[in-house]
């Protein structure tokens, strides 16, 4: 089994990354590896505030090949909510940019362009399972984040699963548009790093001049997006841009709606561009199913079938399986690329497997009779309206099928939509009411400047004011 953070070096003189003013070989990267690795110890904790740089992803790979457990954590992340890790989970050492300084508890150990090693003078024994190799945050946290546990054998075999998914080799070149913190970030570059890739690191924006000038002189063959990377895409006229040498795109971390994969798929087909749509989570350490591209027009709106050595299930309220098509269920995951658990504290960091491979996605899906599956709604996404069952995820399609943008969420009885468009409130509400059968009443449509969004571009739906 190639265990990518450890075969490096047989991709020798290969490019490994590409930034705005600098490659470096496979060589170079396993050197400053090792002078990185000089007076590390193993099995201690880090954290790494990530930027999508050579430094961060130097770091990471510096930590898995000793045996050192990485927190990925978002740069942007709140200094209290960073604090408050910190005290929790007392790592032994901080990867960050050199402008992140912390107290006088603290003495800098080794520096590498823009990051500084950042060691506690009074370190903590840390006692982990021994297939700790990682820990990510659950997207959208809020408070004390829940970290995912991953094992070594979780992130080889995802690695390996979404690279025979994908058909990546050698010959790809992905840009990164996504930050490495995020699981879907991270399993992009993972992938491309266990099959001696190109890899261009940038912090860049999708909407800015900046990035495609990048992109244009970088001339990547790949990349990767979340639902609202494809929302920016259409709206600053992906259709009309000449990128002859683009050869893969996918599409991970939320649902994209019907009519938005239609759109790609057929678009991309046009272009000569494969179009991948997938479906992960955290706990699953990346990515649980890929669309094939041959079948992206046809299937629009699926998620497509299990990646190799994974399978699905679904089952009803009584947790029996279901396996009629076009019935309604949560969906199950089960496969190699599960996480062992959660962690909530430093002392969870000692447990072993507790999903022992079986993921209750939480999502609710169906499967057609070729057993293709599609997400239709989350599990808790409901609201209870006048003794009516009502999907918060299915408001929100019929408002897109209808050309307007809303997020909805809400109490029993009472259901909040929220637009970035003032003109668009009384005519949300009209609609919502006609389509879906309740009473105005029950309707409170709100303008907000800008919707919530975390790094990857997920709705944050607990920042929405309800009142």
């Amino acid at each position: 089994m190639s265990i990518f953070f450890n075969d490096l070096g047989k991709h020798q003189n290969s490019i490994v990354f590409t930034t705005i003013d600098e490659q470096i070989s496979y060589n170079d990267l396993v050197f400053e590896i090792e002078k990185l690795s000089e007076n590390l110890l193993a099995r201690k904790l880090a954290f790494i505030i990530c930027e999508n740089n050579i430094e961060s992803v130097l770091g990471y790979l510096t930590f898995l090949r000793i045996g050192i457990v990485p927190l990925l954590v978002s740069k942007s992340i709140d200094r209290e909510l960073l604090n408050d890790l910190i005290t929790n989970y007392k790592p032994n050492y901080i990867w960050a940019n050199k402008d992140y300084t912390l107290s006088n508890d603290w003495k800098i150990t080794h520096s590498n362009r823009t990051f500084q090693l950042q060691e506690s003078i009074s370190p903590f024994n840390h006692e982990f399972h021994p297939s700790l190799a990682l820990l990510l945050m659950t997207s959208g946290s809020t408070g004390s984040p829940v970290l995912v546990r991953l094992s070594y054998q979780n992130l080889i075999q995802n690695t390996i699963s979404i690279s025979d998914s994908l058909g990546i080799s050698k010959e790809d070149k992905p840009i990164t548009t996504l930050p490495m913190n995020y699981t879907f970030g991270l399993s992009i570059i993972n992938s491309h790093l266990l099959n001696g890739c190109e890899i261009i690191l940038t912090e860049l924006s999708i909407l800015s001049k900046d990035f495609w000038d990048l992109f244009k002189s970088r001339k990547p063959t790949t990349f990767g997006g979340v639902p609202y990377t494809y929302q920016m895409l259409k709206r600053i006229g992906f259709e009309k841009m000449d990128l002859p040498f683009l050869k893969k795109l996918t599409q991970a971390g939320g649902k994209l709606d019907h009519n938005m994969s239609k759109y790609f798929a057929e678009l991309c087909l046009l272009k000569g561009i494969k179009f991948f749509v997938m479906y992960g989570q955290t706990e699953a350490t990346a990515r649980m199913s890929c669309l094939p591209a041959e079948d992206a027009v046809k299937k629009a709106g699926s998620i497509g079938i299990p990646i190799p050595n994974g399978s699905f299930y679904l089952v009803d309220d009584n947790l029996d399986v279901i396996n009629e098509a076009d019935k309604e269920g949560e969906l199950y995951y089960k496969g190699p690329n599960v996480s062992m658990g959660y962690a909530y504290n430093v002392n969870d960091l000692i447990l072993g497997d507790e999903n022992n491979g079986v993921l209750a996605t939480g999502d609710l899906a169906k499967k057609d009779n070729e057993g293709y599956y599609y997400i239709v709604g989350r599990k808790k996404r409901f609201l209870k309206i006048f003794g009516n069952r009502i999907s918060l995820d299915e408001i929100e399609n019929i408002t897109l099928k209808n050309g307007y943008s809303c997020v909805c969420t809400g109490v029993d009885d009472k259901l909040y939509v929220f637009t970035e468009n003032e003109q668009d409130v009384l005519e949300l509400k009209n609609l919502i009411s006609a389509k879906i059968s309740i009473h105005h009443s029950a309707i409170i449509v709100k303008h907000i400047s800008k919707i919530p969004r975390n790094d990857s571009g997920k709705i944050l739906y607990s920042e929405l004011q309800v009142k």
